[in-house]
């Protein structure tokens, strides 16, 4: 007896993926840079410290809260476009059988044959054919709210975690150091990791990724020195 094939394709983990490497870099980013922005202004060890925790409950929600706001409009349209696909079928079965008709025969297909896979395909799921070849939603691409906000709400907590373990347990003198090195050698991994899962070339993900992110670690540390300064 045959063994039935199953084809695994990056494609079906680019919805969780995207959140979460999103999620985990503006984490670490984003509360490292805070952090740096606080101590740069000659700050107490333990505002630094409450900045962290703060900075990481705060941007986690504000990811979670983005994000499912964000998916959950693209779901909607997504069924508001399937409402509408449903009516049209409903309406006139035959012009959307001519027009999937010629939807495939732009792919390539012969007039003859695009017309009985249409058939085919209709008699089996009208709706589902029309969803995936003329809408271009499927399954696999299909907006999920939850999904997505739970992914970026718990990358995020586990990236900004880094930068606020450092800030605790660093000795203040070297905090700052401490804070930039951990945070860009963890975002090199993790950018070398994303454009890996990716199939993407891993050198330009990590250069990227590592450029940005001390520039704005750079910025916020400037800003913090000016304040600091001033007060």
């Amino acid at each position: 007896m045959a063994r039935r094939h199953r084809e695994q394709h990056r494609l079906e983990t680019i919805g969780w993926l995207r959140a979460a490497v999103l999620g985990a870099n503006d984490g670490i980013v984003s509360t490292a840079s805070l952090v740096t922005g606080v101590a740069s202004a000659h700050s107490s060890h333990g505002s630094i410290v409450l900045t962290a925790v703060a900075g990481l409950v705060a941007g986690a929600m504000s990811m979670a809260t983005g994000e499912y706001v964000s998916v959950s409009s693209q779901a909607d349209t997504e069924k508001a476009a399937l409402v509408q696909e449903q009516a049209e079928l409903e309406a006139d079965f035959p012009r959307e059988h001519r027009e999937l008709t010629a939807i495939y025969v732009r792919r390539g297909l012969a007039l003859p044959l695009a017309k009985q896979v249409a058939e085919k395909l209709m008699a089996h799921d009208a709706l589902g054919a029309h969803a995936r070849d003329e809408l271009g939603i499927s399954k696999v691409t299909s907006a999920r709210p939850l999904q997505a906000a739970l992914a970026s709400a718990c990358s995020f907590s586990v990236g900004a975690a880094l930068p606020a373990i450092v800030a605790a347990v660093a000795p203040e003198p070297v905090l700052v150091p401490l804070i930039v090195f951990s945070a860009l050698v963890s975002l090199a991994f993790l950018g070398g990791l994303a454009a890996k899962a990716g199939g993407a070339k891993v050198g330009p993900g990590v250069v990227r990724v590592v450029f940005w992110s001390a520039l704005a670690m750079g910025v916020s540390a400037g800003v913090g020195a000016l304040f600091g300064a001033v007060a």
